[in-house]
């Protein structure tokens, strides 16, 4: 799956090519490039001359039969372009030339990919000649015989007979080149990879497309019996059976869309909901820069002075609403079980805390595989869609790691952003440890975290150090993302500090702080202070041209924001629930949020499966700036709110209400069963927080 490494690639890629040549070694690279530009058209006016036979001599071996059959359908092709025919001209109308602004770094000509599918023509009785879409690799340095060229490999589109392979296609582009420009291309220098290919002929489904169709179509089915039932035969809604309960998308729509009151109920954190939304987004926003920077812009050396503005800070920073996250998930993972610890006194049913985590969250992760493998290819096409999802191979190769919670520590991760699920689930299932430990020891044992939260610091620090890792786009360390942030023990601080921050909440619940206007700004100071300087500390450092930060001083910022990011937030909340929070408080817990904040984890696993697709299946090339990656990421945004809210329906929703049926059924006295009731609507609220917050974030 795409992840930052790509990025880093990529930008590296626009460094090598984008410093400023002498203009002598620009006007003679283009010069040698531009003989390239229009070959196939050259070749339209010039096939009389053009000898099919010589193909079969260009190769040692003896000819196949899939030889001969290319063969005769590039005679078929070269007598269809001498007399004229409408479809031989399409298919090398179709072709791509050099691109245009090759030192912008534009890298792709895409041709016309539904020009060159669209082709089927009969040509003899039983014969029919289709096309077949692929990529010539050119390096112009390698191709016209130079030392070297400030001008990268670019790919053009090639439009050939459906019935040639690969290998075929290179020795007709040889071929063509050494009649027209009276050169030998070395195939190092220009290439076609059968990867790269596509044609308009669907791959038949296999049994885990047809899987995840019976699937889909079976829940779908369940979903819109149960719920027409609820419509025509329940008349009163307190009193649905179980089964509805768990099927019916009236059910399930009204609780998702059910606006609570804010402060209607002292045990639900309200600002949560925003700040769940606005991390969201966050993240969102950053996955569509990522895969932005992946598509065929013409100016993706533009990267390098948008790097350099203080804007690039929040895009390039963004992992830190991975931690706002975590911190989070921490928080929620301590107070409500606390809770029920004290209710119990103690007991805590760690095998039932583990199961209701598993059905809520692995069903849609498993769905998630499935369809990103298999769904993806059906709903779309384009010219850079060649191959599928772009994570086929690591899904195909290891998709167990994930659903086993540690793809964050291997190198296959299937879906790319379920990394944080596997720290998230790790610590997860680590937590009841800590909580025993809390209930019994107190005070002592949240010493013991604290220390912890040291210990995983320095550990972090010493990462750094020793590997001399850096996060900096112009020094960054391929290795840097495995070992700083994917790797749950560097990873933990922000739950850790949110597991604590928990612990002191359910220490001081009922209470209101009394504060005095001083601590109130002080606090929000070093908040906001404490934000900025996360997000724009590094930015002196970010001019190519500019200073080199330290491997110590970097190795400090990481270490200190991670765990300043995390109290930041911690205050944040802290002052929305004691009255001290102002706009922000109004803003954060706005009952607009809620909605949106129990679909997260639904959206959290489908945005990326949009944004791929629409970055993939463009059939033009992009350009890359801040107000035309805007306008993606909210169409984007709302079709993956919508498809996870049908998800949600189909999947998350009735698996995670087998919840039901787990839930101890026990005869109480009236008051007692309201009581009960009331204290099992709160869990039910604040499980819904906790599980949404499962879900987030990659960058």
């Amino acid at each position: 799956m795409v992840n930052i490494v790509g990025v880093i690639f990529l930008c590296g890629l626009a460094v090598v090519n984008a410093g400023r040549p002498n203009d002598e070694d620009v006007l003679s690279d283009i010069q040698r490039v531009r003989q390239l530009k229009t070959f196939a058209l050259d070749f339209v006016g010039q096939v009389k001359n053009f000898d099919v036979e010589e193909l079969s001599t260009l190769d040692s071996r003896a000819p196949s039969l899939d030889d001969m059959i290319c063969l005769n359908d590039l005679a078929a092709l070269m007598t269809g372009l001498s007399n004229g025919q409408y479809w031989a001209l399409k298919m090398f109308d179709a072709w791509g030339s050099k691109p245009s602004g090759l030192l912008t770094g534009n890298m792709y000509d895409l041709g016309n990919f539904d020009e060159c599918l669209n082709i089927k023509q009969e040509v003899s009785l039983g014969r029919t000649i289709q096309g077949k879409y692929c990529f010539l690799s050119v390096s112009p340095a390698q191709a016209l015989g130079v030392q070297s060229s400030i001008i990268g490999r670019f790919n053009t589109a090639t439009c050939l007979p459906a019935s040639c392979s690969a290998t075929q296609m290179n020795t007709f582009v040889g071929s063509l080149m050494k009649q027209l420009l009276n050169v030998t291309i070395p195939s190092s220098a220009m290439s076609i990879s059968e990867s790269s290919c596509q044609t308009s002929e669907s791959e038949p489904w296999d049994g885990l497309t047809i899987f995840m169709i019976v699937i889909l179509s079976v829940m779908g089915s369940l979903v819109a019996l149960f719920t027409l039932w609820d419509y025509c035969l329940v008349e009163n809604q307190e009193q649905l059976p179980t089964i509805v309960k768990v099927f019916s998308a009236r059910a399930h729509s009204r609780a998702l869309f059910r606006i609570v009151e804010v402060n209607s109920n002292p045990n639900v954190i309200d600002c949560l909901h925003g700040i769940r939304c606005m991390s969201l987004i966050w993240v969102v926003y950053c996955h569509q820069y990522i895969l932005t920077l992946l598509a065929s812009n013409i100016n993706l050396f533009h990267v390098i002075s948008w790097e350099e503005t203080p804007y690039a800070s929040f895009i390039l920073h963004g992992f830190y609403a991975v931690d706002s996250f975590f911190v989070l998930g921490g928080l929620l993972v301590a107070l409500i079980p606390l809770r029920l610890m004290d209710r119990t006194k103690g007991k805590l049913n760690v095998p039932m805390m583990y199961l209701h985590r598993f059905i809520r969250i692995v069903p849609l992760l498993a769905m998630a595989i499935v369809m990103y493998l298999k769904l993806m290819p059906l709903l779309a096409n384009g010219p850079r869609f060649d191959g599928g999802y772009s994570g086929t191979a690591d899904c195909e190769n290891g998709w167990y790691w994930t659903l086993l919670f540690v793809n964050n520590y291997t190198n296959t991760t299937c879906i790319g952003h379920s990394w944080y699920l596997s720290v998230d689930m790790q610590l997860f299932i680590l937590s009841p440890i800590l909580l025993i430990a809390l209930y019994k020891w107190g005070k002592k044992a949240a010493a013991g975290i604290f220390v912890l939260i040291v210990l995983l610091s320095g550990c972090l620090f010493a990462t750094i150090m020793v590997n001399k890792y850096s996060l900096v786009l112009k020094n960054i360390s391929i290795d840097a993302n495995k070992d700083m942030y994917f790797a749950t023990h560097t990873h933990a601080t922000p739950w850790l500090t949110g597991f604590l921050f928990g612990y002191i909440l359910h220490l001081n619940r009922g209470k209101k702080f009394q504060l005095s206007k001083v601590a109130v700004w002080s606090g929000w100071i070093l908040c906001l202070a404490m934000i900025f300087t996360s997000i724009f500390a590094l930015f002196p450092y970010t001019k190519w041209t500019g200073p080199d930060v330290s491997t110590f001083a970097e190795a400090s910022y990481y270490t200190l924001t991670r765990v300043g990011w995390s109290m930041a937030i911690c205050w944040v909340i802290f002052a929305c629930m004691n009255g001290y929070g102002g706009l922000a408080n109004s803003f954060l817990s706005s009952p607009l949020w809620q909605p949106l904040s129990r679909l997260s984890f639904s959206v959290y696993m489908w945005h990326m499966f949009f944004q791929e697709i629409n970055i993939r299946s463009m059939r033009t090339n992009s350009y890359f700036s801040n107000y035309t990656i805007m306008l993606n990421f909210w169409s984007t945004f709302g079709f993956a709110v919508l498809f996870a809210y049908v998800m949600y329906l189909v999947i998350e929703a009735p698996f995670g209400g087998l919840d039901y049926f787990l839930r101890p059924r026990q005869k109480t006295p009236a008051l007692v069963k309201q009581k009960s009731q009331i204290d099992e609507d709160v869990h039910k609220n604040l499980d819904e927080i906790k599980v949404t917050t499962s879900t987030p974030a990659e960058n």
